[in-house]
């Protein structure tokens, strides 16, 4: 009998087809069985219940649970996989980010390859790292940037070319007139002659400056080695210096040498251009002030009007050009420009000058070498 002493969660009841009770489970109650109501689950407000029939329906079946149980089972469960669920999932999600992280690194790298590049560099991106699923994209890309440069190097070798080509019929065409004004009579051929051998040599700056521009846009602009730059700004301003007044251009040099990787014939283009520049738009007869810094920063400032923030803001366009003075070629800023993206240099343009009135002023920073072994430093 003591076998017998147990509580159970779950009790039947086995009644006939007049509802006697023919079997009950132990501890059960009669009570709480519901009159049959058919084969299924039916439920009372204390238990939940399931009843089946069999021999033709002359015997009934009914287990009995209480509504108490279920719920404390239920809540069990819940508790048996909230907690292992608060486990898991965050340490889930820490794999699951840490794979993505893992797996994306190389579509990042990528990513940040294209971001570092410079505005005109349009060589191939390697492409080994990244997934297979995303290299196809990439060589689709390098396709592009393939037949982008090379549109690009045709149209630069195209300015290059016919501007080299234009140099010597323009040398001739320029002696040919200058011998005719020389040898003419007549006044009026003679200012005909000199009318064109201006036309002339202003088509020659032209075709140089192009072929600048197409050096700045696509040749090599860095060496593997530094040299001093104050020797070029020496020459260069002896140069210039003797196309107008002896003193009008003011150079100050740094007293120690100014090491860069910067090619000294491109840095010839960048200071030619500023100060002539200065030179063609500054006040009759003012100075130029040329300065050169120990931290590579050359600035080239001018007298003259101040020019409006709109017009500044286009002066590196290609053929801009400032107020009323048409024989520029409107390519010196440009090219000053293009250089300077190419070089990770900086160009600065203000009007008026700092602590003035009026005037221009470029600012522009050169890549400089500090600390290197191999520099070659001119007398």
């Amino acid at each position: 009998a003591e076998i017998r002493e147990h509580d159970e969660l779950l009790t039947y009841a086995v009644r006939d087809a007049q509802g006697r009770i023919l079997l009950l489970s132990h501890d059960a109650s009669p009570a709480v069985f519901l009159p049959w109501g058919g084969i299924g689950f039916t439920q009372s407000t204390t238990h939940r219940f399931y009843s089946e029939e069999a021999l033709q329906g002359s015997v009934r079946l009914t287990v009995a649970e209480p509504l108490a149980h279920r719920v404390v089972v239920a809540r069990e469960i819940q508790m048996g996989l909230v907690l292992p669920l608060l486990i898991f999932l965050p340490v889930a999600l820490l794999a699951i980010v840490l794979t993505v992280r893992t797996t994306l690194a190389p579509l990042r790298r990528f990513r940040e390859r294209l971001a570092a590049r410079g505005v005109r560099d349009l060589s191939p991106i390697p492409v080994d790292e990244l997934p297979t699923e995303v290299a196809p994209v990439a060589d689709t890309l390098n396709g592009l940037l393939g037949r982008l440069g090379a549109a690009f190097e045709a149209e630069r070798s195209f300015a290059a070319n016919a501007a080299h080509e234009l140099r010597t019929p323009l040398a001739g065409a320029i002696a040919q007139a200058q011998r005719l004004r020389l040898e003419t009579g007549d006044p009026a051929a003679k200012t005909r002659a000199t009318d064109i051998e201006s036309t002339l040599k202003r088509l020659t700056r032209l075709s140089e400056r192009l072929m600048q521009l197409a050096r700045a846009e696509g040749g090599r602009l860095r060496l593997e080695h530094a040299s001093d730059l104050r020797h070029v700004a020496r020459i260069l301003t002896d140069e210039l210096s003797r196309t107008t007044s002896a003193d009008r251009i003011s150079l100050v040099l740094p007293p120690d040498p100014l090491m860069s990787d910067l090619d000294p014939d491109v840095f010839a283009i960048l200071y030619r251009n500023l100060v002539e520049n200065a030179l063609r738009h500054g006040a009759d007869g003012t100075p130029i002030h040329v300065s050169l810094t120990n931290d590579g920063v050359l600035t080239v400032a001018n007298d003259g009007p101040i020019v409006p923030g709109d017009v500044l803001a286009r002066l590196t366009d290609r053929f801009e050009r400032v107020g009323k003075l048409r024989d520029g070629s409107g390519l010196g800023l440009a090219i000053v420009q293009a250089i300077a993206q190419r070089t990770d240099s900086a160009l600065v343009l203000r009007s008026p000058r700092p602590g003035q009135g009026s005037g221009f002023e470029a600012c522009l920073t050169l890549p400089t070498t500090k600390g290197d072994n191999n520099l070659l430093i001119d007398p």
